[in-house]
């Protein structure tokens, strides 16, 4: 941990300053032009700003409100308690809670030891950062997916990853990097943040989330590792038995959450394989599209042209200039 950050971060600001010595209550108009509690992303983000980091207020409780925005709580020191929709969490030092804008919560008072970055983040931020996410990387847009939705659920992702290094040594970076900036910093942050999820999913057995949820992600999940590793003969059918599910019921529960049929999946799955193997192999394309499972080579120029624009032999020969 960064000392001199944290001595920094200790220090009493002018708003905590206010609550003690004047009204123990929060300013809402610090945080919203609205009657309801929805805090606002323009009262901290400029116009061009994507994201940034700000101490949570100690000292005072928070009723309950929404967000404009996805907000990320980070434990930097001491701990959070809090009520999200109608389930109480206490964050310890080093854990992250993901909160998408249509979830409630209530914060309970901080103490002066208890400090808390709140990372403030529009959502088209996300829309950059999985941009350049390996699209093999399917079950990360998955469970991600269910934060950032537009059905107006709420929901929240909560990571109990105090003990994971590599994770730890992540968010130190983007917090340093947004309170110093520098030239550069924009990328840097975008490139830190895109890891960051990797990271996260990487650990995705440390995960708590909306309880209602759990069983069709784990079903999503389960179907994703499926296509993951057994492209080359997957079928709907023998998935299904393996999860003990009919086909149809699950057929609709994957369209539903992934906004893909099994089908669509699965081809996405071979596509990304081919473009590998013609990438870094010298294979025959024939023999292309049999190891991803397609023994009709016009149906599988037909699909490789329409997903990348071009035939797998000419993609080969760009690949190797």
């Amino acid at each position: 941990m960064n000392t001199e950050l944290l001595e920094e971060l200790m220090k009493i600001s002018d708003e905590e300053r206010a609550i003690l010595e004047e009204r123990p209550e929060v300013i809402k108009d610090l945080y919203t032009n609205q009657n309801n509690f929805v805090i606002e992303s323009d009262k901290f983000l400029g116009d061009d700003s994507l994201i940034m980091v700000r101490k949570h207020t100690r000292f005072v409780d928070f009723p309950k409100h929404k967000h404009d925005y996805i907000e990320v709580n980070y434990v930097y020191h001491g701990q959070l308690k809090q009520t999200v929709g109608n389930e109480p969490l206490t964050l310890k030092k080093g854990e992250l809670l993901f909160l998408n804008q249509h979830i409630e919560h209530e914060i309970e008072a901080s103490a002066k030891e208890d400090i808390i970055i709140n990372f403030i983040i529009k959502p088209e931020f996300f829309d950059f950062i999985f941009s350049f996410i390996s699209a093999d990387n399917t079950i990360t847009k998955f469970i991600f997916s269910s934060l950032f939705n537009n059905s107006g659920s709420g929901q929240f992702l909560y990571f109990m990853v105090s003990e994971v290094e590599s994770i730890q040594e992540l968010v130190q970076k983007i917090i340093e990097e947004i309170i110093n900036p520098s030239n550069l910093s924009e990328s840097t942050i975008k490139l830190y943040m895109g890891l960051l999820l990797i990271e996260l999913i990487k650990n995705v057995d440390k995960v708590k989330h909306n309880e209602e949820n759990e069983s069709s992600e784990y079903l999503i999940v389960e179907s994703l590792k499926y296509i993951d590793q057994y492209y080359r003969t997957a079928s709907l059918y023998d998935l299904s038995e393996k999860l003990n599910q009919t086909h149809y019921s699950l057929s609709k529960t994957i369209k539903k959450a992934t906004k893909l049929t099994f089908k669509e999946l699965l081809q996405e799955r071979r596509l990304l394989k081919a473009k590998e193997l013609l990438e870094h192999t010298i294979i025959p394309v024939t023999q292309v599209a049999e190891e991803i499972g397609y023994d009709n080579i016009s149906y599988f120029y037909r699909i490789f042209k329409n997903k990348y624009g071009v035939t797998p032999k000419r993609f080969r020969e760009q690949s190797e200039r």
